[in-house]
């Protein structure tokens, strides 16, 4: 977490050329590329160009920056510090000049002492300019080039107004009735952050007393409820996901959900869709639930329904294409600007915002957007994406939020569809000097910001918080005694209720109040659970697993070790900040997603007394450096290794957030290997237990013959020991399916798929030219043999699967039925500007150090001046054909084909299957129009995960199962017609089975 780049006026712009060039178009997508709003030139109108200011905010950054100490800007505006154009900086730069050193004093010197003042500059130039020469010549590939991308992201206005949704039409129609009465400095508290610390949450909004409104609380994450006590650490997404069990995501949706009302949590922020898992080495990939879209789509809006059902806000986070965590965010690695990640119009559609579209589906009352840039454009502030895909085409009718400090400008990004901006600090963290607040104020008054932008801002913050019926609860102070219970910033009961202002302005904190459940309702049982049925069995040699708990040896005690650092406590799993280091037991990774463990049960702690110790000596090495002699008399040696990762702003054994590799870390491979060469001096059976965050390369010891089984646990959270024990003696099924592909290569993944570990240009380019073929795709389409495939896992039992019936419902139509109207107006107001004697700051108002407050000190403030509006700003797009409902146009969503299958359980013991459903498109098929002006041929991959569902069966037990599709699974996105078609030519493949390589049964329709 460090200080951003320089505050700027748009953030649409990036390169030097600002001639009009069309849209390119390929046949497997539009890239946003191109346009005249590369350069967002701005269209001038009466209005003060506030958000140029920020003179003092560059002052700050420029004071973080070596490079420009001692300098100062002499007649450079603001806006031409544009960081989305190395152009305009370089221009911006060369006008600088050293302190008291070249002015018009200079040109009066005599040539005696020019001549020496030149030589002494030179000689200085050359001190500073010949270690920058030797640096760059040794460490070249870190140098930024210009920039020369085409990638860019066009503008689409206005911002969508919400309340267009039935499903929401009362919340916003109490929403209006509650907006309409608010001041304009209620309006804009509660669409920005308080600041930083301060409030008792990571966020904290303003209040708008007049009304009721209260200030909302909104806190991490994923997984659990960050900086908390008396909390479940569930396990990671990545390991939910892994379940393939909707009915048990939403349960721990509801458990997280539950335990953040419990705790006063208005907004909960999670679950985690970006990143997807495009990269494999991503540091933040097991935030998420997997790499492909459907998977990733089910699991989220199963949590989302969940956490919602308590009245809790759910965030879907982070849109879009937060892929990597190199070069997310500015100055986070050097460099003043964030990654740009480019992808194309139809793979942004059918792989990226797929789980969007379902989590809004789903009701989703917020969004996350994302630090980086799509397409060149700050995702916070990018229209396109923001106003265009999901506001319009997805009908989303809740909030936008910036992540912390991912709005990287003051008006533009309202004008782009961002809503509320957290935590309310602008381009510094924790500076006071926000983009909004004071400043948001001022824009309404002088009219720069358009009053029905503000207003469906707030409108749509109300609306979300009467959706959930938060009316209902006790309002946080000063309207009430509610709100959270527990502070992020200390343990104590007693502390500060503003920690970031540093003042001492006390009171109760800490209430801490149990949210975990007790007795059969007991949140830990849920996490076990999930612990269990989340580990994949990879490897089973002759039905070695599961263990009998009354494994015995004649005459003789049988001897198990276990081997590893990571089968062990370590120094507790709450030993460093965000779990930023990996000893012991790995059960969660690092950064904002992770939770502070309650406790942790470790692998060791569970399999001390699996066993009757009468019968079986169990024995604990738990290091990593084996010693030889501690492996020669045993009869099972259980070896346990791992691979951690986690979020950019913590770095661990020269892991800066993504992983370097796919290897296991801390000398995993070379124990392992150990472990089974020496396991009862070459008579023993290895088992190996891998926690990881992702894939990892298990090669050089998978196939070695004594090695018997293999289990991926991915990160288990604070049951993970009891979990595996349930696994490995078999107190359930191995039910696990990978919810990723396991190559035998960081390079089989392809080169699409690789961090940008380097910045490769001013503005760092990730282009993610793979399109489509993301994870299982890619090697189906390369035809390469992963080790072990998406969707794959071994069962204690034995399925047969039979009798795949297909009936189509409707008969295929190239396009979806015409985008329905709305069924509900949106809320309108008076949009007249208030009056700036309303919007000062109240006399004698004491005022605390850093708060972000809404009040402006003067009415001259609000004076009118010139503010440039971004290109094509009042030219209203046509809303998409593809949209006219909650994730997208309701036809897209009708069954058009109902797939059955019979399935068995033909082994000995109950059992768990996950049935996968995969479907092929057609061949040849050719986008066109009735003219036949173009003819685009669209490549597909060989086969896409559409459905899916898990059952459990008693031995001989049968069932049918009934699996649906709809218009949108057979559906591609045309980057011509920009809609969903159909193929109606051809025909399409139906494949059921256990993983994406195992799909016995095939149908056609």
């Amino acid at each position: 977490m460090t200080p951003k780049s320089f505050p700027r006026t748009d953030d649409n712009s990036f390169g030097p050329d600002a001639a009009t060039i069309p849209l390119r178009r390929t046949a497997t997508g539009a890239h946003w590329q191109g346009h005249r709003e590369a350069v967002e030139p701005r269209v001038s109108y009466d209005g003060e160009s506030y958000f140029a200011r920020n003179e003092q905010s560059q002052e700050k950054l420029r004071g973080n920056s070596s490079a420009s100490a001692g300098y100062h800007n002499t007649g450079v505006a603001d806006d031409e510090f544009d960081d989305d154009s190395d152009d305009e900086m370089t221009a911006a730069l060369a006008k600088w000049k050293p302190k008291g050193s070249l002015g018009w004093r200079a040109l009066s010197m005599s040539w005696s002492s020019k001549r020496s003042l030149y030589l002494r500059v030179t000689a200085a130039l050359l001190i500073i300019l010949l270690p920058i020469i030797v640096l760059a010549a040794l460490f070249g590939s870190w140098l930024p080039k210009a920039n020369s991308s085409p990638w860019q992201s066009p503008p689409w206005y206005p911002s969508p107004r919400g309340g267009t949704s039935e499903r929401w039409a009362e919340s916003y129609s109490k929403a209006q009735a509650m907006v309409q009465k608010m001041s304009l400095v209620e309006k804009v508290n509660i669409t920005t952050g308080v600041g930083w610390q301060m409030g008792l949450c990571v966020g904290n909004t303003g209040p708008a007393i007049s009304t009721g409104f209260p200030a909302l609380c909104l806190q991490d994450g994923p997984l659990g409820i960050r900086f908390a006590d008396h909390i479940t650490a569930f396990p990671a997404g990545i390991t939910t996901g892994a379940t393939w069990d909707r009915d048990l995501i939403m349960k721990r949706g509801s458990a997280m959900g539950n335990e953040a009302r419990l705790k006063g949590i208005n907004v909960l922020l999670g679950p985690v869709m970006g990143p997807l898992g495009m990269i494999p080495a991503a540091g933040r990939n097991w935030e998420g639930f997997g790499t492909d879209p459907v998977l990733s789509g089910a699991a989220s809006a199963a949590t989302i329904r969940g956490i919602q059902r308590n009245g809790v806000i759910a965030t879907a986070k982070h849109f879009v294409m937060n892929e990597q965590e190199h070069f997310r965010q500015s100055y986070e690695w050097g460099i003043p600007t964030a990654l740009s990640s480019n992808i194309d119009d139809r793979t942004l559609h059918e792989v990226f915002v797929w789980p969007f579209a379902e989590s809004v589906r789903a009701g989703v009352a917020s969004v996350m957007c994302s630090y980086q840039r799509v397409n060149n454009t700050y995702a916070c502030g990018n229209s396109k994406i923001l106003n265009g895909i999901l506001k319009d085409e997805l009908g989303f009718q809740g909030f936008v939020q910036s992540d912390w400090l991912a709005q990287r400008s003051g008006l533009d990004s309202a004008l782009a569809g961002l809503d509320m901006s957290m935590p309310g600090d602008g381009l510094i963290w924790a500076d006071g000097d926000p983009l909004w607040g004071k400043y948001l104020t001022m824009a309404a008054l002088n009219s720069s910001l358009p009053m029905e932008r503000l207003n469906d801002m707030v409108t749509r913050i109300v609306a979300a918080w009467y959706q959930l019926q938060q009316d209902s609860w006790k309002k946080a102070p000063p309207l009430g005694d509610g709100g959270p219970n527990f502070s992020s910033w200390t343990n104590d009961t007693y502390g500060r209720l503003y920690e970031g202002s540093g003042e001492d302005i006390t009171g109760v904190v800490n209430q801490f109040v149990d949210a975990q459940g007790n007795g059969t309702q007991a949140h830990g049982l849920i996490a076990r659970q999930i612990a269990a049925d989340g580990t994949v069995l990879v490897k089973n040699v002759d039905g070695f697993l599961p263990l009998s708990r009354n494994i015995s040896k004649p005459g003789d005690k049988y001897r198990v070790g276990i081997y590893g650092d990571d089968a062990g406590p370590g120094q507790g799993p709450n030993a460093c900040p965000d779990r930023g280091c990996n000893q012991g037991t790995l059960a969660s990774g690092w950064g904002s997603g992770a939770v502070n463990f309650p406790y942790l049960v470790c692998p060791w702690e569970a399999l001390s007394s699996a066993w009757n110790s009468s019968y079986v000596e169990t024995t604990a090495y738990l290091t990593n450096d084996v010693d030889p002699n501690s492996l020669s008399d045993k009869d099972l040696c259980i070896a346990f290794a791992n691979a951690d990762s986690g979020e950019g702003y913590i770095a661990i054994d020269n892991i800066h957030g993504d992983r370097n590799d796919l290897y296991l870390q801390n000398g995993g491979d070379n124990l392992i290997e150990t472990v089974a060469n020496g396991c009862g001096n070459g008579t023993g059976t290895t088992i190996v237990v891998v926690h990881a965050v992702g894939p990892v390369i298990m090669e050089s010891w998978v196939d070695h013959p004594r090695i018997k089984a293999v289990l991926l646990a991915n990160l288990p959270g604070q049951e993970s020991g009891n979990g595996l024990v349930d696994v490995l003696l078999g107190d359930v099924d191995a039910s696990g399916r990978l919810p990723y592909t396991v190559g035998k290569s960081l390079e089989d993944y392809g080169p699409g798929a690789q961090v940008l570990y380097s910045p490769n240009a001013a503005v760092p380019q990730v282009n993610f030219s793979e399109g489509l073929y993301i994870d299982y795709r890619h090697f189906d389409g390369r035809n390469i043999a992963p080790r072990y495939e998406f969707g794959f896992g071994l069962s204690y039992t034995s399925f047969e699967l039979s009798d795949l019936q297909v009936v189509g419902v409707q008969q295929k139509s190239p396009l979806p039925s015409a985008r329905p109207q709305s069924p509900v107006a949106p809320p309108s107001y008076d949009d007249s500007t208030p009056d700036p004697r309303d919007a000062l700051f109240p006399k004698n108002f004491p005022q605390l150090y850093k708060y972000i407050y809404p009040y402006i000190s003067s009415v001259t403030d609000a004076n009118k001046g010139r503010f440039y509006y971004p290109a094509k700003y009042q030219n209203a797009e046509t809303p998409s054909l593809a949209g006219g409902g909650e994730g997208g146009n309701p036809s897209l969503y009708e069954t058009f084909v109902r797939a059955s299958v019979e399935v068995k359980n033909t082994g000995p013991r109950t059992g768990k299957e996950v049935v996968q459903l995969y479907v092929s498109f057609p061949d040849n098929v050719v986008d066109t129009d009735d003219q036949r002006q173009y003819e685009d041929r669209i490549d597909f991959p060989v086969r896409v995960l559409r459905n899916f569902t898990k059952v459990e069966l008693q031995p001989g037990q049968s069932t049918n199962v009934e699996l649906s599709l709809n218009r949108k699974d057979f559906s591609y996105w045309s980057t011509r017609k920009q809609n969903w078609v159909m193929p109606v030519n051809g025909t399409f493949k139906i494949w059921v089975g256990r993983s994406s390589r195992d799909l016995p049964l095939v149908a056609e329709y």
